[in-house]
């Protein structure tokens, strides 16, 4: 790996907003689904506190995930 690539880290910070709103929006249309069962429908707070939380670990799965995609696409142009 070259000086001038993006860390795992780096990757996952920047992406992080982004994971997060998503995680945000599907547990509020998971709690949604719920409510079919009577469970309570999710107040936009709390989507937005647990969105934050899974966020977490599902960008660091994803910014591992691009940074392999970038080190196999690194080696087969040294080829």
């Amino acid at each position: 790996m070259k000086t001038t690539d993006w860390s795992v880290r780096k990757i996952a910070l920047v992406l992080y907003p982004f994971g997060a709103g998503a995680a945000a929006v599907n547990v509020f249309f998971a709690s949604l689904i719920g409510s079919w069962v009577d469970l309570p429908v999710l107040s936009a707070e709390w989507s937005i506190g647990l969105g934050c939380l899974i966020g977490i670990p599902a960008t660091l799965a994803f910014a591992r995930h691009l940074r392999h995609l970038m080190d196999e696409a690194a080696s087969k142009e040294a080829m």
